[in-house]
């Protein structure tokens, strides 16, 4: 049971029952029901009066009156000579990281014979048109331009949308328009929120209609992809709040671990950690670390409101530590024990993977070239992160000959007519006659 207190508000468990690895896994509730309502009438104001409508939800959301939704090239050289050298280094090194490790994953799909006369085949192809948001408010996510437009090029999306929203000014943050310069999107919208989603969801007289939305946002956002995920626009997953589990054993650095905590936890109030070690003392040298370094965080108040969500267990092995982290699935799963190599090939459910002392969170989350925008909740059970395959559609070949007739057309008719299908059956039927 829980016994005590970590830091603040941290609760340990140590060698939890069953039913407390049940608490511990579970995710806070998340109800979008009462969000309905609203998001219900902003998308369906955007659907019906366009861009009237955006330029409406602006003024009252975002708190200001925009002329022109579409960011004009004089706001891209503006944005340009805002952003420090220095620091567009820093993106252009994260570009060429992120585009390095995407471009591996291009496959190629040789043509099958699966028998005599039948040969098939996949092909990849790129949606078409697809949509991006990329939240600004607290934390102006420009790391996530790169992480869903680097793949989109390389994808070869023929169109790629991206909205943000804008300041009380009308600017977007200058880092999100320079990577998107650098990633190569030039079609950036100032809008932010639910309208957003529903301008590239539906099309407006500005923003054109995609086939696809990629992005994180807030619990309105959220609600918003999921309504026009049943409307025929399809969306890059479920998300929830962001998470990390970190496994340490005694051999770990606790100021490392400590950091790791902290930075997951300043992305907001509602994000969750989780600690599992097999050391009381790194513990207990973990609690003083985070209650040290927790002091000089900016965002100390989100960070300290998120350990109300998450706990620390102690368990007796590390093969204990890695069941625990496969049950919860966590988006990030950090390892820092001295059998991380052996540990990995037990990994079964996470969104990424982090391994050794110096593979930290942020790495992935900004240069090391893999994608950070992953399943939550829970999802890594079942969902990946976004990678080349989320911007592609694998479209299936046939070709049949006079021969691959003979070989497979009885056993067609055969299964066609056992399922009282008498269409399917005559079709074959007639090219076998003939």
């Amino acid at each position: 049971m829980a016994v005590e207190s970590l830091m603040i508000i941290m609760k340990i468990y140590r060698n939890p029952t069953e039913e407390e690895i049940k608490c511990i896994v579970e995710r806070p509730s998340i109800n979008l029901a009462s969000l309905q309502q609203t998001v219900g009438e902003v998308l369906a104001a955007v659907k019906t009066r366009g861009d009237e409508a955006v330029r409406d939800y602006e003024e009252r959301f975002d708190h200001v009156r925009l002329d022109a939704l579409q960011v004009s090239e004089e706001e891209f050289a503006e944005g340009e000579a805002l952003v420090k050298e220095e620091l567009k280094e820093a993106i252009r090194l994260a570009h060429h990281n992120i585009a390095t490790f995407h471009a591996s994953q291009r496959q190629e799909h040789p043509q099958v014979e699966t028998c005599k006369g039948v040969v098939c085949w996949q092909k990849d192809v790129a949606i078409e048109r697809v949509g991006l948001y990329i939240p600004g408010g607290t934390a102006p996510l420009f790391s996530t331009v790169l992480m869903l437009a680097t793949p989109a090029k390389l994808a070869g999306c023929q169109e790629i949308v991206l909205c943000s929203p804008p300041n009380r000014e009308g600017k977007i943050h200058p880092a999100i328009l320079v990577a998107a310069r650098i990633a190569g999107v030039s079609k950036i919208y100032k809008i932010g929120g639910v309208q957003a989603i529903a301008a590239m969801a539906y099309g407006t007289e500005s923003v054109p209609q995609v086939y696809k939305i990629f992005g994180p946002g807030n619990r309105f956002v959220m609600a918003a992809k999921q309504a026009v995920s049943q409307q025929g626009v399809a969306i890059d997953m479920p998300a929830g709040p962001s998470e990390v589990c970190v496994i340490a054993d005694d051999k770990a650095n606790a100021a490392f671990v400590a950091a790791d905590l902290l930075s997951q936890a300043e992305h907001g109030p509602d994000s969750q950690v989780l600690l599992v070690t097999t050391s009381e003392k790194l513990l207990a040298e973990v609690g003083q670390e985070t209650e040290r370094q927790l002091q000089a965080l900016p965002r100390k108040d989100f960070a300290e409101q998120s350990l109300v969500n998450s706990c620390a267990v102690i368990v007796n092995t590390t093969d204990e530590a890695i069941s625990l982290a496969n049950r919860y699935a966590p988006e990030h799963l950090i390892i820092q024990t001295e059998d991380y190599e052996r540990l990995t090939g037990r990994v079964a459910n996470a969104g990424s993977v982090f391994l050794g002392p110096y593979a930290c969170e942020s790495a992935g989350d900004y240069a090391s070239g893999t994608n950070h925008t992953l399943p939550t909740h829970g999802y890594a059970t079942a969902y990946n992160g976004v990678n080349m395959d989320s911007f592609v559609r694998k479209i299936t070949f046939q070709h049949l000959t006079q021969e691959g007739i003979q070989t497979i057309g009885p056993a067609v008719e055969l299964m066609a007519e056992a399922e009282e299908l008498q269409a399917h059956k005559n079709a074959m039927t007639l090219r076998i006659k003939r």
